[in-house]
């Protein structure tokens, strides 16, 4: 157990690094590891027949994936620890609510969805989105002050990016910019 718990928490902080931008389509359960690889992506789109759950104490276990990390930064300590000291699942329209998921649709549509939320992405700057990710995640973890001269950093850091400047240059032309687009950028089609 632990040698796969250490797997999967590896393969969880890869998806959730800033490198790219993920989204999770969920329809039907996504309790304990399931769940906990839905938090682990940058957006989550849910049908609205989803639940939600980390139920782990019921077993006499917490969540070992990042849950009790990424849970509570997503809804809130009280919200996460209603979830997790429960056990319970989290009907879609109340994770919504909360927070926990990002967009929610009529059943059955979260894989599309996710796709054309994927195609939406796929058309802004990568190097600003993966900029954003890195900036709110920082909030979370500096003093304000910090996070706001991370954020000037940042900022500062796109303006001498080639996409900082196709996108400038598109505004004063009054056109949509034309962003470069790498292997990283492509949608894929598994949800």
């Amino acid at each position: 157990f632990a040698a796969y718990g250490r797997a999967l928490r590896a393969a969880l902080d890869r998806l959730a690094a800033p490198r790219w931008l993920s989204i999770a389509a969920v329809e039907g359960l996504a309790l304990g590891g399931g769940l906990e690889l839905a938090l682990a992506c940058t957006l989550r789109v849910a049908g609205a027949d989803a639940r939600f759950g980390l139920p782990e104490v019921k077993l006499g276990l917490i969540p070992g994936a990042g849950g009790t990390q990424r849970l509570p930064r997503l809804v809130g300590r009280g919200h996460a620890l209603d979830i997790m000291l429960t056990g319970r699942q989290v009907a879609a329209d109340e994770a919504h609510r909360m927070g926990l998921i990002s967009r929610l649709v009529a059943a059955g549509q979260a894989g599309p969805e996710a796709l054309s939320l994927a195609t939406e992405l796929g058309r802004a700057s990568l190097p600003a989105q993966q900029a954003v990710v890195r900036t709110v995640d920082a909030s979370y973890e500096t003093a304000r002050p910090d996070g706001l001269a991370y954020e000037a950093e940042q900022v500062q850091a796109l303006f001498a990016t080639e996409e900082a400047k196709e996108g400038i240059t598109a505004f004063i032309e009054k056109r949509p910019p034309h962003f470069g687009r790498s292997e990283e950028r492509r949608v894929g089609k598994e949800c």
